[in-house]
């Protein structure tokens, strides 16, 4: 058997970033053979990422890519932050965004094209590769490409959250700085649409009878025409206890009427309107609550609708603000990817993991 010495372990370490103990032990495996070795130490990183495979990698960065005219932003996910932070994590991550930059493919904001993109310039090998260094079960995610004649980007928080926008219409020095204060606004104020047209017939009815449900449900809320009626319906049916038939025969004009009452008061004011559902949806005052209400559902989520987080008088918009960059700049698209959203996230408590790992 051929002695394997400190600078054959040094050199297969150097070639493939696994751990110090793993070279030796792949390179006794092999006799020496730093080649086979290398494949070695790869099936080793493979039945590592196996017996990950179930456990939950939620932490991670975001990173992009352009060349001017396309880019591209990709989650890359790690069981701990601790990882997240580390450079050789971060530069794989760099790598997928590259690749996926010039791999033709599109992906999605649900992991659409990950297995092509994972196929192409030996990715996935180094993934596994990478797995087996680490120590952690890795995941490349998701990824999305755009494409524009003006293009911005945004990383915040290390990584935390990736944002792209494109737009049409001006590429000048303004327009790229505007659409960088954009993606800023993006990262923070996590816009769901760009625009309210951008927004489905169907999704509006279900915000609609949500805000309607919301509203019956909360009787504080309602108009006080449409209240009084709910307490005459009360006092004509004695559906209040003695206590809170009195508080309401004392109070009803009272602003502060709520703060009295029982819970059991309000639950039954809630049942009433919820079963005279379809008298109130009919009801123009009611409809003017609801339209008022999914109005500002609506400037909430979508991004050209928003107030401009930068904005001097608090009132200007983000679609003024382009406006009164250029005219003619209008937003195409726009990705945020914020690492982990949607997914179930452990609860970690570092201390006891340390004394688990030094009991053995």
């Amino acid at each position: 058997m051929a002695a394997i010495t400190a600078s054959m372990v040094k050199e297969l370490r150097e070639m493939t970033g696994a751990g110090m103990m793993d070279c030796k032990k792949a390179l006794t495996e092999t006799d020496g053979d730093m080649d086979a070795a290398v494949d070695v130490l790869k099936k080793s990183g493979a039945a590592k990422m196996a017996k990950k495979a179930s456990r939950i990698a939620a932490e991670g960065i975001t990173r992009v890519a352009s060349n001017g005219s396309d880019a591209v932003v990709v989650e890359v996910n790690s069981e701990t932050d601790f990882v997240a932070k580390n450079e050789t994590f971060q530069e794989f991550v760099q790598q997928v965004a590259d690749t996926a930059l010039t791999s033709g493919l599109n992906g999605g904001a649900n992991g659409e094209d990950i297995e092509a993109l994972l196929a192409m310039n030996g990715l996935n090998d180094l993934l596994v590769e990478k797995t087996a260094t680490i120590g952690e079960k890795l995941s490349v995610r998701r990824f999305k490409k755009v494409s524009g004649e003006c293009l911005a980007s945004y990383i915040h928080g290390g990584g935390k959250i990736g944002v792209l926008v494109a737009a049409s219409g001006a590429s000048d020095d303004a327009a790229k700085e505007a659409l960088t204060n954009v993606a800023m606004q993006i990262a923070a104020m996590n816009p769901q649409y760009v625009a309210r047209t951008d927004i489905s017939a169907d999704e509006l009815a279900k915000m609609k009878d949500i805000t309607i449900e919301s509203a019956l449900n909360d009787p504080a809320t309602l108009p006080k025409p449409i209240l009084n009626g709910l307490f005459s319906k009360v006092e004509a049916g004695n559906l209040f206890s003695e206590e809170d038939a009195k508080i309401l025969a004392e109070k009803k004009n009272d602003k502060y009427l709520f703060n009295f009452l029982s819970e059991e008061a309000k639950a039954k004011l809630a049942e009433l309107a919820i079963a005279d559902k379809d008298t109130y949806v009919a009801d123009k005052i009611f409809a003017g609550l609801v339209e008022g209400r999914i109005s500002k559902q609506v400037k909430e989520i979508c991004l050209l609708d928003q107030t401009y987080v930068k904005a001097e008088d608090g009132k200007q918009t983000v679609a003024a603000y382009l406006s009164s960059v250029n005219k003619d700049l209008k937003i195409t698209e726009m990705v945020r990817f914020e690492v982990g959203e949607g997914m179930e996230k452990k609860n970690e408590d570092f201390a006891a993991e340390v004394a688990k790992q030094m009991q053995g």
